[in-house]
């Protein structure tokens, strides 16, 4: 038997106590008492316990009420309680399991059947601590795995669009290293914006990348254009922003559907007068708003066929000049707060 057996006797009677301890000490559990139910209650509270045994009619707090405090008390409410009592009637037979005991014994008891009711009760408790631990554990490593899967699954997908940003490096150098700059860029404002977690931040910089693959779908011959375009030309280029929701849509991973929000609202500006839909205002997701910013800052600081680089200052005065028009206000403020920083980004660059 396990020497960690602690049991519990309470009863008014000593003798009885004596007597149930009497029989039980050949199992060697080790042993606490107590001659009323006040007492058995701070017992319990600075100890532990795998098994009460219970005398019912006691002074002050009778057995009943003794039981049903340890019910409900959720430090002990799985600690077994056997009621040993003279009481034979019916009612309060009934009355003792409604409160929660797992037996109920009779005196004068048959220490056979003590010592048997006494053990199998253990066994059972025992048994129920064992597998809810197991449960416990089991639960704990399906949770570990879960989260290693899906730390897999985020990492193949980081993966993808590095190989995806490559592609969209094939059809124009400007465009894969504009995409890197508008990543750290939108890693930035989003980093300072008060309504997000860093988290947050770490996956609009993987998903950014993305923000133009719908342009794998114009013709290479309008992208790398010199010149103006026309008009049919430049409606055709702006549908790259529904040609990345439509390749993006379906996932339901989280740095993709990030993805498939940039792609499809970085065009969209806070007046509605942008597209695809013409969303206005907060309507617009807060990624979309983000990268719309860092979209455009990229764009006119760097040389492109059919344009010239504008100076930082210029720039500068773009952004501020359609603040509450093309841009979120609050982006435009962190944007003007940590201006040093922004600048930084659009004079890198990288290494193919």
């Amino acid at each position: 038997m396990d020497l960690s057996y602690r049991v519990l006797i309470v009863d008014d009677v000593p003798d009885n106590i004596q007597v149930a301890m009497n029989i039980l000490k050949e199992e060697n559990y080790y042993f606490s008492f107590a001659t009323n139910g006040e007492e058995a209650l701070t017992i319990i509270e600075n100890d532990r316990f795998d098994l009460v045994l219970l005398d019912i009619m006691m002074p002050g707090i009778d057995g009943f009420e003794v039981c049903r405090r340890l019910k409900a008390d959720e430090k002990t409410k799985d600690i077994p309680v056997i009621f040993l009592t003279a009481k034979v009637d019916a009612d309060s037979i009934s009355r003792g399991f409604v409160e929660g005991a797992v037996d109920y014994l009779t005196k004068p008891f048959h220490p056979t059947e003590l010592l048997a009711r006494v053990k199998n009760h253990l066994e059972l408790y025992t048994a129920k601590k064992v597998l809810h631990q197991h449960n416990l554990e089991l639960k704990s490593k399906a949770r570990f795995a879960e989260k290693r899967m899906l730390s897999e699954l985020e990492e193949s997908q980081k993966e993808m669009i590095y190989a995806m940003t490559g592609l969209i490096e094939s059809v124009s150098d400007e465009t894969g290293q504009h995409s890197r700059r508008v990543s750290e860029l939108s890693y930035l404002l989003a980093h300072y914006h008060p309504s997000l977690k860093e988290e947050d931040a770490e996956t609009i910089y993987h998903a950014t990348p993305l923000h133009d693959l719908g342009k794998m779908a114009i013709p290479p011959a309008i992208i790398q254009k010199p010149g103006r375009l026309t008009d049919e030309e430049y409606l055709i280029v702006k549908g790259h922003s529904a040609e990345g929701h439509k390749i993006l849509k379906h996932s339901k991973r989280k740095t993709l559907k990030t993805a498939d929000i940039i792609a499809y609202e970085h065009h969209e500006k806070w007046d509605g007068s942008g597209y695809p839909r013409g969303l206005k205002g907060e309507e617009i997701h807060l990624y979309g708003r983000i990268v719309a910013l860092a979209d455009v800052f990229e764009a006119i600081t760097h040389k492109r066929a059919y344009k010239k680089a504008w100076s930082i200052d210029k720039a500068v005065s773009y952004i501020n000049e359609h603040r509450g028009k093309q841009f979120d206000p609050q982006l435009v403020d962190i944007f003007m707060e940590h201006l040093d920083e922004f600048v930084q980004i659009v004079q890198k660059t990288y290494v193919r």
